[in-house]
């Protein structure tokens, strides 16, 4: 019997976000070979991947009609996607891509169709699902050991400076589509989600504060029902400083679960505390890229393995198009002055 080939991906885009997945694809080298690197600019990428010790790809045309090319991971911003996409869904090529889908939700579902009309898996990072403390968190609420989930609060008190806003397209909805929600808070958004199920209706407020000269909000506050009963807030900010790292408070009948950036504390009714996880920094404050690189690591493992399986990945399109639908339903909401029902796919 034959040694299994390895999993062949290929890197697409090289900017800050390419940090974490080489230092994944570099732990995971025993099963991913990575085939190649492009970018646009020809001097960037080669010394890109010569520093990593990866193939540089000559065009993206090339990286696509590798044989052995599985998948491929897209950190292009996300006005820079959708031909992209539709290049490697046509070539049957699997694709990881960073959150959002795209600007917009219209979008976005033409690159979940697209995916799915091809045949091809779609993962999106989301990292925050793959802590320690989160598959705890899920664990003892998808299986009722917390009881019934009466309110929850989702903080996500953030910072980003004026530099931060300074850099080209930052704070525009031409290149990042949105503020707080969309660029940051999106994260802990998805994560909630994944907790808590749908939400069913929201009322928000947003705006942008004095802190920042930007097109953009950096303030969103809601009040949120859930589908299953449960009552909730929202928060989010880029206003923060010097950025504290987001929480959300799962309060059940029999305990209140707090998961605090990478650490899950539950304390039950009868006295006793328990702790998962163990502290991280988040990315809260300027140094977004403060963080260890183990959530991601262990999210492309299971992209992996889902497309070895012919299964969706755990954080999919379809989920994705969740956490995209309640931001424009938050922003609705606060741009209308009513209460907004969250549309589902």
């Amino acid at each position: 019997m034959g040694i299994e080939r390895k999993f062949g991906i290929g890197i697409v885009g090289i900017g800050m976000a390419a940090s974490p997945h080489v230092k994944s694809l570099k732990d995971l080298s025993d099963r991913i070979d990575v085939r190649g690197v492009y970018s646009r600019n020809k001097e960037n990428r080669e010394a890109f991947a010569a520093e990593h010790g990866f193939p540089s790809a000559e065009s993206y045309e090339a990286l696509l009609a590798d044989e052995k090319l599985d998948a491929i991971i897209l950190l292009t911003p996300p006005n820079a996607r959708v031909a992209l996409v539709e290049q490697a869904a046509r070539a049957g090529k699997h694709i990881f891509m960073e959150k959002p889908v795209e600007r917009s939700t219209k979008t976005a579902i033409h690159i979940v169709e697209t995916c799915e009309k091809a045949g091809v898996k779609l993962g999106i990072t989301f990292q925050f699902r793959f802590r320690e403390a989160s598959l705890a968190a899920k664990k003892m609420l998808g299986g009722g050991e917390l009881g019934p989930l009466a309110s929850v609060i989702l903080n996500v008190p953030w910072w980003r400076s004026t530099e931060y806003y300074q850099e080209p397209g930052r704070g525009t909805f031409e290149q990042d589509g949105g503020g707080v929600l969309i660029t940051q808070a999106i994260h802990s958004l998805d994560l909630l989600l994944s907790l808590t199920g749908p939400a069913r209706e929201v009322q928000a407020i947003s705006g942008t504060s004095v802190l920042h000269d930007i097109e953009v909000e950096d303030f969103v506050g809601a009040g949120v029902r859930f589908e299953n009963g449960a009552l909730g807030s929202i928060m989010a900010t880029t206003t923060a400083y010097p950025g504290g790292q987001e929480y959300i408070v799962f309060n059940c009948a029999k305990a209140t679960a707090t998961l605090k950036g990478s650490v899950l504390t539950v304390d039950w009714h009868d006295g006793r505390t328990e702790d998962f996880g163990e502290e991280a920094a988040t990315g809260s404050g300027d140094d977004r890229m403060a963080f260890p690189h183990e959530w991601h690591r262990a999210q492309i493992s299971e992209f992996v393995d889902a497309v070895k399986a012919g299964r969706d990945p755990i954080s999919n399109g379809r989920t994705a198009l969740d956490v995209h639908h309640l931001i424009d339903a938050l922003l609705s909401s606060a741009k209308n002055g009513v209460l907004t029902r969250v549309e589902h796919e």
